[in-house]
């Protein structure tokens, strides 16, 4: 078993080094990541300033009908090595999204 520092909440502290960071304008229309994550890339880290709908695939489209992301909560999402992206669309605001590959 494996264990991990936690913090003074009792949070495990994440055992990933950050890597490539891409920044996406939230707004009315779904926008996607420029490029891929990396080849080696498994793991990504998002937050945005603002609530917002995400979707993560090779070709993602965010909507209502996809995964909620509520303003300054950090996620860790599972992503496919050198072929996903990360889409966004806002809730009611527009705002900023940050993708940070963790390998």
């Amino acid at each position: 078993m494996t264990w991990f520092a936690r913090d003074d909440y009792g949070t495990p502290i994440p055992a990933l080094e950050p890597s490539t960071v891409q920044t996406v304008s939230i707004g009315a229309a779904s926008t996607a990541t420029s490029s891929a994550v990396g080849s080696t890339t498994r793991i990504v880290r998002v937050v945005a300033d603002v609530a917002c709908y995400i979707q993560v695939a090779s070709s993602p489209t965010a909507s209502t009908s996809t995964t909620y992301l509520p303003a300054n909560v950090i996620e860790y999402l599972r992503v496919k090595e050198g072929t996903d992206k990360v889409a966004v669309m806002h809730d009611a605001n527009t705002g900023t999204l940050n993708v940070t590959e963790m390998v």
